[in-house]
């Protein structure tokens, strides 16, 4: 066990070329770097927001909300495996491509066979599939868990070919982590679809994006790589100057809905504006987005090829930190202070 080296690959890619060193870690310091656990506990997050809601509401359920937040974490972990998996199967990862550049990818740097990566893939993927089965039987086949059950199998597979390589990979991320995985949890654990749905898309959307403008960064940050590789994502598409402008767009819509969550449709009290403490990360991301990427690493820079998207992971991390915090607030305040939301 070496808690060091967890901490460290849960705050940023560990770079490695040497497989002796490799073989040394544990296997769990295996499995968070191999399923980028920087980014996978960013879906363990929108599992706790989505439950905190549901709590305050009064709807929530431990074993239920437990196997659906384990289920979208393992799912997210098979589907970052899934995705190296085929960008490294059709050589979109060799030749120093931007994913081996920055961290450990253990096909790449032959940490792994493929027989190595199947097992993974198999535990990760079963554990993800165990949890949705207990939901759906825990919930008698709701047709809701069923539909939610059925989307997550079909966007595993997909979204690192063909949806990335058609433009529908980035617009994709959005739906699922800014409109899906909190509303759908919610509505799992509510048992129907709530009254207020929108309201609580808007919640969701407020975190989601943040994650879905994270990817974008990175998306933005392989431009070039990608075009030579023959990957066709939307900032490809769009090119630079405009995919910089969406995700500008996108950082600002977070802080957005928070404003209209607590002072418009008063679903939150003013305890979530908490995140606001984190806008002086997203400045700092709103000001490095408005102007091009450089072509190579300014002097002293250590996290080349990761312009955008370190600073970005940075930003959303704090702001979902200090979203879920706020909520907590809010909860207390309704619990301890009678008549609060009156």
């Amino acid at each position: 066990m070496d808690l060091k080296l967890w901490w460290f690959a849960l705050q940023k890619p560990v770079k490695e070329n040497d497989k002796k060193v490799w073989d040394s870690f544990d296997v769990i310091a295996k499995w968070l770097i191999s399923t980028r656990a920087t980014v996978t506990q960013l879906t363990l997050l929108a599992g706790v927001i989505a439950g905190l809601l549901a709590f305050r509401d009064g709807h929530f359920d431990l074993p239920l909300w437990l196997a659906m937040t384990l289920g979208i974490y393992f799912a997210h972990s098979s589907e970052n495996l899934v995705n190296d998996y085929i960008d490294y199967t059709r050589g979109i990862d060799e030749d120093n491509y931007y994913r081996g550049q920055y961290g450990i990818h253990p096909l790449v740097h032959k940490f792994w066979t493929k027989q190595d990566w199947t097992r993974w893939f198999v535990v990760a993927g079963a554990v993800a599939v165990l949890c949705g089965v207990f939901v759906l039987f825990y919930t008698g086949f709701s047709p809701i868990v069923i539909g939610l059950f059925l989307f997550g199998i079909a966007i595993l597979p997909t979204y690192a070919w063909p949806l990335k390589y058609l433009g529908l990979g980035e617009i994709l991320i959005f739906v699922n982590w800014g409109m899906v995985l909190i509303p759908g949890i919610y509505t799992i654990l509510l048992g129907e679809v709530p009254g207020n749905l929108p309201t609580i898309v808007m919640a969701g959307m407020a975190f989601g994006f943040g994650f879905g403008s994270f990817n974008w960064g990175k998306h933005i940050d392989k431009i070039e790589a990608d075009k030579k590789k023959g990957v066709g994502s939307l900032p490809v598409r769009l090119g630079e100057r405009a995919a910089r402008w969406v995700n500008i767009f996108t950082v600002c819509l977070s802080y957005a809905l928070i404003l209209y969550l607590v002072f418009v449709a008063h679903f939150f009290s003013s305890t979530v504006l908490l995140v606001f403490f984190a806008a002086g990360r997203g400045w700092n991301v709103i000001k490095l987005l408005s102007q091009p990427r450089p072509s190579e690493a300014p002097p002293g820079f250590q996290l080349w090829p990761r312009w955008f998207s370190t600073p970005q992971l940075l930003h959303i991390r704090l702001f979902g930190g200090l979203y879920v915090l706020g909520i907590i607030l809010d909860i207390v305040l309704r619990m301890t202070i009678p008549g609060f939301w009156q």
